[in-house]
């Protein structure tokens, strides 16, 4: 660990010896959401490839290695679990929030916020990080009134040894970015609250200013790396944050990859085997504690200051994944398990309690393949709320439908999918099928938006293609599986059905962009047996993060918003279990289907071990092969052929 520099100026004192030189270590965090120990809070179950425990015991070995180390964290750090949703919903007492302990535990040198830090609200957000040891910066969000929300910049006076074993000090300044999508995403905490800055254009205002009070500069960027074209407002800039002359290394997020890593192979500007990007060192540690980044700066001091004239990058991993399971690399460090033991145990106590019971099993393993339980679930209980909602209103004859998303459907890794069997419900149950701390929101749409809004969700597939001799995989692996919207109705609204074409090009991106305006893979789109008209109009029921316009959907945006409440839809679906006590099958007329094929085409799907058994019952699965993680299946009758 670097300590403060005793005598700041000693930074800027130049030497007759120009080959005095430093290396320093920069350690980084990302997106640990509230992932402290390496316990799998959804099956009750050890896990060797998650947790803040196993990243503290890297983050000890790196430090041993070399006298100069700066640990850093960037943000979407205190939700994502279980223990999140416990704390913000006011379980965890006044003690200190558990992830601010554990970072103060492990002398964190300074931190940044991301998207997630906004979903409970600011006034969590302020309470939340007031009992951090280590200053939080954030240089694109400021309060409506002018205030900053937290200070633009720091910068870190540190004393460090050199390579004669001499003491001297060096100046850090460090800045942090969080996306402006946040203003879509939480707008109903953050509308006329806060002003979000385009990420670029902050660092081009603060950077140059910075420079002359510091010997480097590091950016803590909660983003992802994207090639696309510079429009302005991006959520993944960090290649465009890299052209900025004067940031020297960049410490990245968001995105939930490992950098350097294979995702970001061939992207111009982009070497994702020596980590960098526009020449500027960069790292991306994965998600939930997988990795630790380290970024290793060898610097020079010459008369015009310090300069860098080597690095090495890498992300460092807690476990290897290895027939899908995760094989543990290093111990959980125990100084950790103790500090965060209290909320662990009072988060699984939580979670053991029993709401109600299926009569059916609920999982996952094959959303991708027609009628899901839970998702039917989910929308059945958003619609038994809903309902009510727009009663005396001038939408409350609008026919109702509810949209959702999977979110554990192999989305955060091969192993990461709902699997509940028939018996007790607890409430764990219900927080592997909606995992996220999202509330309830009710938008206004035509026909032909709902029809755009189908289109846009049915992106997770891939364009199976005529005369190929090869089998080809159902699943499109860029999309993130909650963009794949189920959409419902209820008893009085009737039953939404429609079809999917696989065989026609996808219509958007995944970036949700109209890509080819002569694709249509929705088809046969009824409501009670009658076809949905393009006129026609329909109030959804949803969750603030898609009603506000997240993943850019058709028919959604805040302008479309006829209803916001601060009932988060997991406790909805909670209370909706409660009351009905046993769950039976979901109602079957609900739902999609694909469309045959009219070429004859070998369609296969990736599912996981645990899906094995199950999969060998369905007569619409046939084995093919093993694949890391699981098995891959051909998908037959009666889903592409007649």
């Amino acid at each position: 660990m670097v300590r403060p520099c005793p005598d700041p100026g000693a930074a800027t004192k130049t030497v007759t010896d120009d080959r005095r030189s430093v290396r320093l270590r920069l350690l980084e965090t990302s997106d640990l959401h509230m992932f402290l120990r390496g316990w799998n809070y959804y099956q009750a179950e050890k896990d060797h490839g998650v947790g803040l425990a196993h990243i503290a015991t890297l983050i000890r070995a790196a430090r041993d290695e070399t006298p100069n180390c700066l640990l850093f964290d960037n943000g979407d750090t205190c939700q994502g679990s279980p223990v999140g949703d416990f704390m913000a919903g006011g379980k965890g007492g006044e003690a200190a929030h558990p992830m601010i302990r554990a970072m103060n535990l492990l002398g964190y040198d300074a931190a940044t916020i991301g998207n997630h830090e906004f979903n409970y609200g600011l006034s969590f957000l302020r309470e939340q990080l007031k009992d951090a040891a280590f200053p939080l910066v954030c240089s694109n969000v400021t309060l409506c009134n002018g205030a900053p929300l937290l200070p633009s910049s720091v910068v870190l006076e540190r004393e460090v040894i050199d390579n004669r074993g001499e003491k001297c000090c060096l100046r850090i300044g460090v800045i942090g970015f969080v996306p402006p999508q946040i203003m879509v995403w939480d707008a109903i905490h953050l509308h006329q609250q806060v002003m979000v800055m385009d990420m670029v254009d902050a660092a081009r205002q603060i950077v140059p200013e910075l420079r002359t009070r510091c010997d480097l500069i590091v950016a803590l960027c909660h983003c992802g790396i994207s090639a696309e074209p510079r429009q302005g407002g991006e959520e993944n800039a960090a290649l465009y944050l890299a052209e900025i002359e004067g940031i020297d290394a960049l410490l990245l997020g968001h995105t939930h990859h490992v950098f350097p890593g294979v995702h970001h192979d061939d992207l111009p500007g982009v070497d994702a085997v020596a980590g960098t990007l526009h020449d500027v060192p960069a790292v991306m540690p994965g998600f939930w504690g997988s990795h630790l980044g380290v970024i290793d700066l060898m610097l020079r001091q010459t008369e015009g200051g310090w300069i860098c004239e080597d690095f090495q990058v890498e992300a460092r991993p807690v476990c290897r994944r290895e027939d899908g399971h995760a094989h543990a690399l290093v111990p959980e460090d125990p100084a950790i398990i103790q500090e965060v033991q209290p909320e662990h145990e009072a988060t699984m106590a939580w979670m053991d309690e029993p709401v109600g019971w299926t009569s059916t099993s609920l999982n996952s393993w094959f959303t991708f393949l027609g009628s899901d339980p839970c998702l039917a679930l989910v929308n059945a209980a958003q619609l038994a709320f809903a309902r009510p909602l727009l009663a005396g209103t001038e939408w409350e004859n609008l026919p109702l439908l509810s949209a959702a998303a999977p979110f554990l459907a192999g989305a955060m890794a091969t192993d990461a999918f709902v699997n509940i069997p028939v018996g007790e419900l607890t409430i764990r149950d219900l927080v592997s099928i909606y995992p996220f701390a999202n509330t309830l929101s009710v938008v206004r749409c035509s026909g032909a938006e709902l029809r755009e809004w189908l289109e846009r969700s049915a992106t997770v597939f891939n364009h199976v293609m005529p005369e190929q001799e090869m089998a080809q995989l159902l699943l499109n692996p860029v999309p993130p599986v909650y963009t794949f919207d189920v959409i419902m109705g209820d008893a009085i609204s009737g039953a939404l059905t429609y079809t999917i074409d696989i065989s026609s090009p996808r219509r958007y991106c995944e970036q949700g962009r109209l890509v080819d305006s002569s694709a249509r893979r929705i088809h046969d789109l009824c409501l009670d047996g009658r076809p949905v008209e393009d006129g026609q109009m329909f109030a959804v029921v949803t969750n603030n993060y898609r009603a506000s316009g997240g993943g850019h959907f058709p028919g959604t945006g805040r302008d479309r918003v006829i209803v916001t409440t601060h009932e988060h839809n997991r406790d909805l679906l909670v209370r909706y279990v409660r009351r009905q006590g046993c769950l039976l099958q979901p109602h079957a007329g609900n739902g999609w289907r694909f469309r045959p094929l009219p070429f004859d085409a070998t369609v296969c799907i990736d599912l996981p071990i645990s899906a094995s058994i199950a999969a060998s019952q369905r007569g619409d699965l046939t084995f093919m092969e093993p694949v890391e993680g699981g098995s891959r299946y051909r998908v037959g009758r009666p889903h592409f052929y007649t």
